[in-house]
């Protein structure tokens, strides 16, 4: 009896020890939630256009309840032998995209610094960047931690962080705003539809109501992903839309 339950014990300790050492690819941080990169760049039309509208709008109907937002402000630059950072839109992106890894760097909260970084690119939507700095006001966020940080050593090492960050995509960054859901690069407009199908949890409220701004994925056959919203039937064959369809 006595050995029956030894080896009981043993197995069940070998049982919960497997346990602890597989987790889901899905919720990395192990918190079940899907972990889901950005990489943009601050005055990249297309990226504005992505956090102010696609990913704002995805955040207020409760992303968050699923995913595990990064954001890594950076896209096309370039660092030079001396440590120099070269941006793909000049030193006035340089400088935000600085700006927003210091916010990012003084406000962990996704809530917060992305609240900050959503005003800045709204600025950018409108071509008044230059009036950045009074997304600080407009949010009541104290200024100091991010004004000292993007004036510092500090702030041209938080991008160069990114940088490395960003360098190290596979597949290599080939545009921004590139989308990364669960390890694996998305197109950025269906990010949401994939989060949905990794998260494990109870589906918050925008996988229940998916829209136009969050089509829906399937799998085909092959392997290969696409919206079925981009299909019609013509005699119980699916066939790509035209404009004209």
């Amino acid at each position: 009896m006595a050995a029956r339950l030894h080896h009981f014990l043993l197995l069940a300790a070998l049982l919960l020890l497997i346990g602890r050492g597989a987790p889901s690819s899905a919720g990395a941080a192990g918190n079940g939630k899907v972990p889901v990169e950005l990489y943009y760049e601050s005055l990249c039309p297309s990226s504005a256009q992505f956090v102010t509208d696609r990913l704002a709008e995805a955040l207020e109907d409760g992303l968050l309840e699923a995913a595990d937002v990064t954001l890594v402000p950076y896209g096309n630059a370039k660092v030079g032998k001396d440590g120099t950072i070269t941006c793909e839109h000049g030193p006035e992106e340089c400088l935000l995209n600085t700006v927003e890894a210091c916010a990012i760097d003084a406000w962990p909260d996704v809530n917060v610094h992305f609240g900050f970084i959503n005003c800045v690119e709204g600025l950018v939507m409108n071509e008044i960047q230059g009036e950045w700095e009074s997304c600080f006001h407009k949010l009541g966020l104290e200024p100091k931690a991010v004004t000292e940080c993007y004036k510092s050593e500090h702030g041209h090492k938080l991008s160069l962080k990114y940088g490395k960050q960003t360098g190290a995509l596979v597949p290599p960054l080939n545009g921004v705003p590139h989308v990364v859901v669960d390890g694996k690069p998305r197109e950025d407009g269906e990010f949401v539809s994939y989060v949905c199908k990794a998260y494990k949890g109870r589906p918050p409220k925008i996988c229940h109501e998916p829209d136009r701004h969050y089509p829906t994925v399937v799998e085909a056959g092959n392997g290969v992903s696409y919206n079925p919203a981009d299909f019609k039937l013509e005699d119980g064959v699916e066939v790509p839309r035209t404009d004209d369809n």
